[in-house]
């Protein structure tokens, strides 16, 4: 590739799918919010309706009045801005096998990705429903408590399937899970999503190295997630992408803009698992 044989349009599309199958943080959020963002601080309109009452319904007999709904408008602030900017040299370009410049842009999606999903759950210190679980004074059977009691609490605020509910973990929190032996259960359309590792009580239980662990003297807090998917709302623009020749180099190079937002908008839908493991 280069700066004569680049289109942003292709290259933003294809930048955007090489972000879509890096996330997993993004990836559970609500994402049917995504407009037109045209620089960091533009907002995104969220409308919620309250609930809808249910009534006997009785022949020949008048219904009663339409209720009114109580509809209220969040905003979503696009308040995160990250960029890239690398260049190829002619040289290595040159002997570079077919694909360097895509390879390049893959990298740089990833690592947009992973700043992404590390805000996502940035957001740790705004959930009120915590559930709590020492794993080192605790034999391991304990590790699974956590996600049963959490799955309980989303289920009574409202989230009614199961399958809406995610639970996203450490590594090292999978790795207690495996010590225990407790079996995941899985089904082939698990493996296409990105780090899901399969399911406890129905809950599809994702791993990711982006999650916040606070470090203490005795052990570690990790504060994992559990939520239904459209707990978090995220929204997301490639702004900018260009492809130039900088001035003092025989080179290729290309920057980009990332621009997005995250909001907890159900909150009695996400619970924190904090996990204390050595």
């Amino acid at each position: 590739m280069s700066v004569q044989n680049f289109i942003p349009t292709v290259w933003s599309e294809t930048l955007q799918k090489a972000l879509d199958e890096k996330y997993v943080g993004v990836a559970n959020c609500s994402r049917e919010y995504e407009g037109e963002i045209k620089k960091k601080g533009s907002r995104v309109k969220i409308l919620n309706v309250g609930d809808i009452s249910v009534s006997d319904y009785t022949p020949n007999c008048d219904m009663s009045s339409p209720e009114s709904l109580d509809g209220t408008t969040l905003e979503l602030v696009v308040d995160r801005a990250k960029y890239f900017n690398f260049q190829l040299d002619d040289i290595d370009h040159a002997q570079a096998v077919p694909g360097l410049m895509e390879a390049a842009m893959k990298n740089a999606a990833a690592a947009l990705a992973k700043e992404a999903d590390q805000y996502i759950y940035s957001l740790y210190d705004q959930v009120e429903n915590r559930v709590y679980c020492d794993i080192i004074n605790n034999d391991y059977s304990s590790i699974l408590h956590p996600f049963l009691e959490a799955r309980t609490m989303l289920m009574k605020s409202g989230v009614t399937d199961v399958n809406d509910i995610v639970f996203e973990i450490t590594p090292k929190a999978a790795e207690e899970l495996l010590k225990k032996e407790i079996s995941l259960s899985s089904d082939s359309a698990d493996i296409f999503e990105n780090g899901c590792i399969g399911k406890i009580a129905g809950c599809k239980v994702f791993v990711t190295n982006n999650i916040y662990i606070h470090e203490g003297a005795s052990a570690n807090h990790h504060y994992c997630y559990a939520r239904s998917r459209r707990a978090i709302a995220f929204a997301e623009q490639i702004s900018e992408i260009e492809a130039y020749r900088p001035e003092s180099r025989f080179a290729d190079a290309v920057k980009g803009l990332h621009l997005y937002g995250a909001k907890i908008v159900y909150p009695n839908e996400i619970c924190v698992l904090d996990l204390s493991i050595e």
